[in-house]
């Protein structure tokens, strides 16, 4: 890897749909572990993003900078409500004041977006009129989203009517991915499906990245203790917001059949809650199951919280059942703390766990997942040589390859690459 040469242009703008301490997610640590590292290699990044769930208009989150501006949904007939929703999951947003922002922003070497649609194509378009390349990150899955969390998404906008399709046409949203200088895929799967989908090869798979050292070293014991969970428990831990594609329903109900066999286990869920319906469902089966003493429901932590590694610490087995996941940064984390993982054969999680190796799968399209995932817990309660096997294995697969060092020295070769394609497209050679 080389770095860019000295020059005042070393800014690396960062555009995601939000950006908030406490709604976070796998896309926030993303961004703000790759801000760290690239201060590291003298480069300069800033997250500009919408007031989507957020107070202040400027803040610092782990040193980054972060400038917020004032957004809106463009259809007719939106409720508060309706608007709550789509600033917590989803929502396609336009931002004038962003967008002026975004052309406005000094000393510019690249625009990185880690969203499409409107968004993107405020990147876009900024990004071709100051002559500046951009890449585009795909976090949450584009070409392999499955129907059912489609819907979800846009049940905000049914029926409404959308007077904001004149700005993504001026904005060339539908041709962000077309037009970035690299298209980075944080899943296998994805990635390929983008090479399938795509009329270039400017597309490349670059995993999530973890840091090995902060999620290595623990207090398990602290996390029982102020959580009031017996030293002797068996913890079942899921770290993910709480939210249908993550699926944690189907874990409650598993642990509900896993917990007659073994009254002492506990079932830990962490995660801000992105839908508050799906939340309501979640305790209705606790309470039906009679497992009020036997759950936790926590918020999300911040990313900066002790809390969040001693959590990992704490826990015997960490799951994620989702039914789709692009990648699954959690489950690194999971692995740096040495915990068997169980995770759902889907998305960027096929190819991230092996199966038997560093963790063991459930199919959610199984006959009956509920119960499989059930056997998978009594599995590894009675067999702790295989808990410990499987994660050792992910620990040393977590430390030698998805270290956020790795990961962003991979990341700045596709930079390079971006750069040199911006250049040959003014050359007119692209």
């Amino acid at each position: 890897m080389t770095l860019p040469a000295e020059t005042e242009n070393q800014r690396i703008v960062h555009v995601p749909r939000r950006f908030v301490a406490h709604e976070w997610g796998g896309t926030e640590t993303v961004i703000l572990e790759t801000a760290r590292q690239q201060r590291l290699l003298g480069l300069d990044p800033v997250i500009m993003t919408s007031m989507a769930l957020a107070k202040d208009r400027e803040d610092e989150v782990g040193g980054t900078p972060v400038r917020r501006y004032k957004h809106r949904y463009p259809f007719f007939g939106l409720t508060a409500s309706e608007r709550a929703a789509m600033d917590k999951k989803g929502g396609n947003l336009w931002s004038g004041s962003l967008f002026k922002a975004l052309l406005k922003e000094p000393g510019v070497r690249l625009y990185h977006a880690h969203a499409l649609k409107r968004l993107g194509g405020m990147v876009r378009t900024a990004a071709r009129l100051r002559g500046k390349p951009y890449v585009v990150s795909l976090h949450g899955g584009v070409f392999d989203v499955p129907e059912a969390e489609l819907a979800e998404l846009t049940e905000p906008i049914r029926g409404k009517f959308e007077w904001g399709r004149v700005l993504g046409a001026c904005l060339g949203s539908r041709n962000v991915l077309r037009d970035a200088d690299h298209v980075i895929c944080v899943g296998q799967g994805e990635a390929d499906e983008a090479r399938q989908n795509l009329d270039h090869d400017r597309i490349s798979y670059l995993p999530n990245g973890v840091d090995y050292a902060r999620y290595s070293e623990g207090d398990g014991a602290r996390f029982r203790r102020d959580q009031e969970i017996r030293s002797d428990a068996f913890v079942v831990l899921c770290i993910s917001r709480i939210d249908a594609q993550k699926n944690q329903l189907a874990l409650v109900e598993a642990f509900a059949r896993f917990h007659r066999r073994v009254p002492a286990a506990q079932l830990v869920l962490i995660g801000p809650e992105t839908q508050p319906d799906y939340a309501a469902k979640i305790r209705s089966a606790i309470d039906e199951h009679g497992l009020g003493d036997a759950v936790r429901m926590l918020p999300g932590l911040s990313n900066e919280s002790n809390d969040l590694v001693n959590a990992y610490h704490a826990a015997d087995v960490f799951v994620l059942p989702s039914r789709h996941e692009p990648f699954g940064i959690v489950v690194l984390e999971a692995w740096c703390a040495g915990k068997a993982v169980i995770a759902s054969r889907v998305g960027g999680l096929r190819t991230l766990v092996k199966d038997g190796e560093s963790g063991l799968f459930v199919d959610p399209d199984a006959e009956d997942p509920v119960g499989v995932l059930a056997r998978q817990l009594e599995t590894l309660h009675a067999d702790p040589g295989l808990r410990q096997s499987l994660g050792e294995a992910g620990r040393r697969e977590a430390e030698s390859r998805y270290d956020w060092k790795c990961i962003t020295g991979e990341l700045e070769t596709l930079y390079e690459q971006a750069v040199e394609h911006a250049e040959r497209r003014k050359g007119g050679e692209a």
